[in-house]
């Protein structure tokens, strides 16, 4: 059984507390939180369940004080100092939110790993799914390949975080603000990796990436979880980064976020096939992929559980017996084995 730690407790946090508690190879030993008002709680009152016998602390020392195999590292903006202590406290590190694709920046944290004789893994949905693995796995299929697409299109009114969407990713601003907040460099930082596992695996030249952040403006009040949307303030963007060889796009990262489909200007939809993520390869054969299930039904249902964010929880629980079983450093999607996810209890094999 190996012993995990979650470190936060947002919404992917949440979700993959649930999912090491069904994973039968994982335990729950341990839980960081940010804040006072969490800390000394049991897990389960802050998941709202019942008590699980774990402790939250925000206490930093405390947990890297502890035994355990593997920390869950899921708070909204990573730390690499953070990481590096985990890293060093003999921890392997699994995590949504950066070191998908590892490059020469990442030295001292490639140093960490070695230093605590751990791994260090960045995975998720979108980046860390869909805008990388999914579609490389999908090339083996084809020859030839000229270009591969990857593209989300999400209702952000079932996303249930008002000071994200607010102060991070800059709805309900002024398009002014929006073009100002810190979301292109954020989100950049994780899609520009993708890019790059791409073009490096399929073995395309050397590639310029462009990056573009389109705006739509509510035209009438919109109701959303961060409230009101007032006519002229942000109310839909579109992100895309692209890599370029010569003139010809060869990889193209793009995610749709709307406040719904009604009082945009522009007028933008998801076209009659609604939410979805979509994965596209240009090749012999050409390949088409939509995902769904990945969204929820309706904005109610969203609110109460985003099946997004719980496949992005599922993914980083389900690395966790593949990661610990690496050898030390950053490792991507590329240097793991298959992952798989693990079999309802009502239905798995008894366990020898």
């Amino acid at each position: 059984m190996l012993r995990v730690v979650q470190w936060a407790t947002g919404g992917v946090g949440k979700a993959a507390i649930e999912a090491v508690r069904s994973h039968p190879e994982l335990e729950l030993v341990g839980c960081y939180v940010h804040s006072n008002a969490k800390s000394g709680k049991d897990v389960g009152d802050i998941l709202g369940t019942e008590q699980m016998g774990v402790t939250a602390t925000d206490d930093i020392d405390a947990i890297l004080a502890l035994d355990a195999d593997a920390v869950v590292y899921a708070p909204l903006i990573p730390d690499p100092g953070e990481v590096a202590r985990i890293l060093r406290s003999g921890k392997n590190v699994v995590t949504p939110v950066g070191w998908f694709y590892p490059s020469d920046r990442d030295a001292q944290l490639a140093q960490a790993c070695l230093d605590g004789g751990v791994t260090l893994h960045g995975i998720g949905i979108n980046p860390g799914g869909t805008t990388d693995l999914h579609p490389l796995v999908l090339s083996a299929m084809s020859s030839s390949v000229t270009f591969v697409r990857a593209e989300e299109f999400s209702d952000m009114r079932t996303y249930d975080a008002p000071d994200v969407l607010r102060s991070v990713m800059g709805f309900g601003g002024t398009p002014e603000q929006a073009r100002k907040s810190p979301m292109l460099g954020l989100l950049s930082g994780g899609f520009i990796q993708s890019v790059r596992m791409c073009l490096d695996t399929l073995g395309f030249a050397e590639a310029e990436i462009r990056t573009s952040h389109e705006l739509a403006v509510a035209t009438a009040p919109i109701e959303s979880p961060m409230g009101v949307i007032e006519p002229g303030r942000v109310a839909a963007q579109r992100f895309q980064w692209d890599a370029v060889v010569g003139d010809r796009p060869v990889v193209r990262i793009a995610v749709n976020w709307l406040m719904g489909e009604r009082n945009l200007e522009p007028g933008w939809e998801f076209g009659p096939e609604g939410e979805r993520y979509e994965i596209e390869i240009k090749a012999d054969p050409d390949t088409f992929v939509t995902i769904r299930g990945w969204q929820p039904a309706s904005v109610a249902e969203g609110l109460k559980r985003n099946p997004g964010i719980v496949a992005t929880a599922n993914h980083c629980v389900n690395s966790i017996p593949y990661v610990c079983a690496a050898a030390p450093g950053i490792k991507s999607s590329l240097d793991l084995p298959v992952v798989a996810g693990r079999a309802h209890p009502d239905l798995a094999a008894p366990r020898g």
